[in-house]
């Protein structure tokens, strides 16, 4: 028993490095990326960051300065975290997320640009509407593919070794 104690214990700080790593650098490149698309449109990084917070606040979330985009803030790295949280999960099970870390996260990419517009913004109390133009899509799901997706497998794919 005092055997089995220490790999789990081993195992536990492997989980959680790979999730606070994945979380991080995806919440940081996927912000990097929204602020860099906002601004080539005329908008800034505190209007993206409050953007993110009216999914909690509604159209409140643009009145509220600084505060309510500090609350994007920690909002924005507590869903990159999660998702991270979830791919660490899931390959634990399918072991391909792991050995083949690009190509699953360049899919995964996919797969959280399509459960955060179809599932997550339509629940929310954003107050702005969603776009679907083609080239809005497009820079979406590559943003999310190079940006959020692969980032996080390779984050995990680094602390599976």
């Amino acid at each position: 028993m005092s055997i089995a104690s220490p790999a789990v214990s081993m195992e536990r700080p492997k989980a959680y490095r790979a999730i606070l790593w994945g979380g991080l650098i995806a919440g940081a490149l996927d912000l990097t990326a929204a602020c860099v698309n906002s601004s080539l449109r005329g908008g800034s990084a505190i209007g993206v960051l409050q953007a993110i917070a009216s999914g909690l606040l509604g159209a409140a979330s643009f009145k509220g300065g600084f505060s309510t985009a500090v609350l994007g803030f920690m909002l924005h790295f507590f869903i990159a975290t999660m998702a991270t949280a979830v791919y660490y999960a899931t390959s634990r099970k399918l072991k391909l997320l792991v050995q083949q870390a690009v190509v699953c996260g360049l899919a995964y990419g996919v797969a959280v640009y399509l459960f955060m517009n179809l599932v997550v913004l339509p629940l929310s109390a954003v107050s702005f509407k969603i776009s679907y133009a083609l080239p809005v899509v497009v820079t979406g799901l590559m943003i999310h593919m190079l940006c959020v997706g692969l980032p996080i497998a390779l984050a995990v794919r680094w602390h599976s070794k």
